[in-house]
């Protein structure tokens, strides 16, 4: 079992930044891959970033050139570095991970850009 817990959304105005943290526990050896989700009201959940434990990253091309995915391998933990945010970008945001044990999911955690 992988549990995830996020943290570090809130109310951003336009242009404003955020960074969101996803950090793992239990089984985390077996995680291959980590990455952000979100949905917003009344649309599907979409992928946003990506990264492997190689280090590869992807990114949906509405955040390409504003969102980082990184991550802290020594505090099992993947980030997102949001900028220059718009309000298009107000959802839950959700990390996952993909592990050889099965996909979990964290709680979410809220995103409002707002003026």
């Amino acid at each position: 079992q992988v549990q995830l817990v996020e943290s570090g959304g809130g109310l951003v105005q336009p242009g404003g930044s955020l960074r969101l943290s996803c950090a793992a526990s239990g089984s985390i050896f077996s995680i291959y891959a980590r990455s952000w989700y979100r949905q917003a009201p009344g649309k599907q959940r979409e992928r946003v970033a990506a990264i492997t434990t190689g280090g590869s990253t992807n990114y949906a091309d509405s955040v390409k050139g504003r969102f980082t995915i990184s991550r802290d391998n020594a505090k099992n933990t993947v980030y997102l570095q949001m900028n220059s945010l718009r309000l298009e970008d107000t959802a839950v945001y959700y990390c996952k991970a993909d592990a050889l044990a099965g996909t979990y999911w964290g709680q979410g955690t809220q995103v409002s850009v707002s003026s």
